[in-house]
């Protein structure tokens, strides 16, 4: 799919994976920190870390079509680059999530995991979860710079 009405796919997948990469993570990092969160949302936490990952390579695939339709540039080169990356952080949420349901499994039974592999479990979370919300920063910080820079310095008040 390389575009979507009219509107290259790119434009409009990266939006979900903008929201729901920092939201998994965000979630992921409260369940593993607050056993009551965990209880509530260990299983849309899943779900939205399976979701981030299923549309990430199509997101970068449909990045791949737009730039080939552009006008190749050196930040353009990085923010492929830096996107072809992020489906391993996405992998890395899924990994968070499921280790997440682990726990959650274990403390459903009474059978809770002894606190140093708890604690080993929550840097896990804490790990993945803010790389990929740096990862995410990061690559849409080049592709903003990659449509918009020239644009945006052409048309900023001179002060």
């Amino acid at each position: 799919m390389s575009t979507f009405q009219g509107l290259p796919a790119h434009i409009l997948l990266v939006h979900f994976i903008v929201v729901l990469a920092p939201l998994t993570a965000a979630l992921a990092i409260v369940c593993a920190l607050w056993p009551a969160a965990r209880r509530h949302l260990t299983w849309l936490v899943l779900v939205l870390a399976a979701a981030t990952t299923i549309l990430t390579p199509l997101t970068t695939d449909a990045g791949e079509w737009l730039e080939q339709s552009t006008q190749p540039t050196t930040i353009l080169q990085t923010h492929t680059e830096l996107g072809d990356t992020m489906l391993y952080f996405s992998i890395g949420l899924v990994v968070a999530a499921v280790l997440l349901a682990f726990v959650h499994l274990r403390e459903r039974r009474e059978q809770p995991l002894k606190p140093l592999l708890r604690w080993v479990v929550v840097a896990v979370v804490v790990i993945a979860s803010v790389a990929a919300s740096v990862q995410v920063y990061r690559i849409g910080d080049s592709g903003a710079r990659s449509a918009w820079g020239d644009k945006t310095a052409a048309t900023a008040p001179r002060t």
